[in-house]
Formats: structure tokens, sequence, C-alpha cells
């Protein structure tokens, strides 16, 4: 029988809400403020756009990436091997959910596991940069990509979830220097995102500084963690607390700006609300390298290997007819065709 520690029933209760509850942001990634510029005459051949993209060593037949979601349950363990059978099948990258769990119970090592059945794929692994502050280091780091023959390790900052939780870590202090130290001495990349409120130029700025490999804005208008914590309340005070910040943070669009305008040489993952092949050309458009997503992939992922496969076509047929539709051979192509609508 599985043993239930506290990092494993809060990882089954997240699982649960993401799939059974409204847990949206109450405020829109801001793509929908921009739209891509017709091109009656394309000049291009359909059937040779190319948007396969290189990163960390790998090439990615399609330019998105399974953003981390789950692990340290049993059904976490059969919802990440759906993950990776279709991530190899089409091509993608994948980021598996906070292995923390696995590093207090061994016993859970087994349902992040899916190197076996994605042997190409960019992998990558996963842990809450506080930890950094609570007894983890580079060992630590190292051990988590050791565990599933990552590609790269992604630290995550969530401070207003862990605020948001009875349970939470809220000693963010002196945080910086410690994921520098870690990208200093990680032999494999080290990418920092945040899990749903953006990424402002400040910290964009001192993340860069720090040495990291590549930002993931996750920006807000996806899934809101605060909605999610919640769900989780299990009180009238706490579930106040957390409806509060339905509306907080950064949208997408802006935080993929302020870390291309700020760090124009870091590669950058969007991920937050990105809910179409749509969404995905107009993030790259503004300076991503490749999209993440989620909720719709973690949706179809509970059903079937088959049915996320599908998911994942629709959004890179999508992408394929913008980029017909406005005449880009490549995706380097698409900034500039993009435009931003007029305010007034």
């Amino acid at each position: 029988m599985q043993k239930v520690t506290p990092t494993t029933a809060r990882k089954a209760d997240h699982i649960r809400i993401n799939l059974q509850e409204d847990t949206s942001s109450g405020i829109t990634t801001g793509l929908e403020q921009y739209r891509f510029v017709h091109q009656a005459l394309p000049e291009i051949n359909f059937n040779d756009i190319n948007f396969s993209v290189d990163l960390f060593g790998k090439t990615l037949s399609k330019p998105l990436l399974i953003s981390s979601m789950t692990g340290g349950t049993l059904k976490a363990g059969r919802i990440n091997r759906n993950l990776a059978i279709a991530a190899q099948e089409t091509g993608i990258a994948l980021g598996l959910g906070s292995q923390r769990a696995a590093l207090e119970n061994p016993n859970l090592v087994k349902t992040y596991r899916v190197r076996h059945l994605a042997p190409d794929i960019l992998l990558l692994a996963n842990l809450g940069a506080i930890q950094l502050n609570n007894g983890y280091g580079v060992d630590e780091c190292r051990s988590v990509v050791d565990m599933i023959n990552a590609d790269g390790l992604i630290l995550h900052l969530n401070p207003l979830q862990e605020a948001l939780q009875p349970e939470g870590d809220t000693n963010f202090a002196d945080l910086l220097s410690k994921i520098e130290n870690v990208c200093k001495h990680l032999a494999t990349p080290v990418i920092v995102k945040e899990v749903g409120w953006g990424i402002s130029k400040e910290v964009a700025l001192q993340l860069y500084n720090a040495g990291v490999s590549a930002i993931d804005t996750a920006g807000a208008g996806g899934t809101s963690w605060s909605q999610v914590e919640m769900h989780r309340a299990n009180s009238p005070s706490q579930i106040r607390l957390a409806k509060t910040f339905v509306n907080w943070g950064i949208p997408t669009a802006e935080s993929i700006l302020n870390v291309s305008q700020t760090c124009p040489n870091v590669p950058i993952i969007a991920s937050g609300g990105i809910r179409s092949g749509q969404d995905v050309a107009k993030s790259i458009a503004l300076g991503a390298v490749i999209a993440g997503i989620a909720g719709p992939f973690l949706k179809a992922a509970e059903d079937s290997p088959e049915e996320l496969i599908k998911v994942i076509d629709e959004y890179s047929n999508i992408l394929r007819v913008i980029m017909f539709a406005t005449g880009s051979a490549n995706l380097s192509d698409l900034p500039k065709k993009i435009k931003k609508l007029s305010s007034s």
C-alpha cells in the first residue's frame, strides 16, 4: 500500500481539483490583444512549413512542452506514463511535476520514471525552488535529474501559492543566491518558472544574472493556483483569503515581453492559459521559443495517450495553418507578422 505523506496527499488533491473544479484565473492572458496580419499571397508551400525547434541539444518536432503537472501518487504515475507516450509519439517536450515527494518517499520514484517510454524527448525534472531554503542543495537537484534521466531541471517559484497553503513554506529570503549556486554547479540546464502569476522585468533580470538557462514565464490567465488552494481550504477565512487573489498576476503576454525585452538572449518558455494553436503562435511571435500547456493536456492524458495525441495534433495543425496564412515558412518569421490591437 502506498504511504500517504502530507506531500502525497497534497498532490492527490491538486490532481482532483484541476480535473473537477473551476480553477481559472479571473484575468485573461493578454494574448487576445494581438492578431496576425493575414497574407493573401503567402508565397510559401504549405507542405514545406517547418516548426521544429532545437532546445538544450534536443530537436522538438513541434514547439510544445507538456508543462509540469503531477507525480507522487499512483494516479499521477499513470498520467505521467500517458504524457510520456504522447510526447514521444508527437516529438514534443515533457516536464514532470515536483519530485519532492519522491525524495521524501523513495517508493514514489516509480511514478515519475518515464524515460523508457520516451527515450528521445526533451525531459525536464522539477523541484520547488523554496526547498533550497529547507536543506536541499545541488545534491538533491542532481538526484531528481538522475532519478528520471532528465535533460534539465525546472525550479519552480510559487510564493503566493505557499502563502495560501496552511502548510505552506514562506521563507523566500536569500533564495536567489541558492538558485545561482545550483545554476553554477549542476551539469544540466536549469530552467526557472513561475506557476501561474508571471515573471516581472525585475525578476527576469535577477534570474538572468543568476545564470539560468531558460525562463518559463507561466503568466496569469490560465489555471490559478490560488483557486486550486481555495478548493483545498478547510475554513471560511482560508477560502476568502484564496478567493481574493483570483485576479492576481502578470498576464502571459506581458510576462513574455518582460523577459524578452529584459533578457533577449535567454530562451523563453511561454505558459499560462495557452489554450490553442493560435495562443502558441502568438506566444512565439512575442518572443517565446516554445509554449507550455498543462490543463488541456492533463484532462486528455487522464483519459489515454491516444486522446492526448489528438489534442497535440490539433494545436500543431492550427499553428501550421496560421504560419501558412501569414506567409511564415519558419517560426522565426512569426514576430514580423503580428500586431497589437488598438486600445481605442
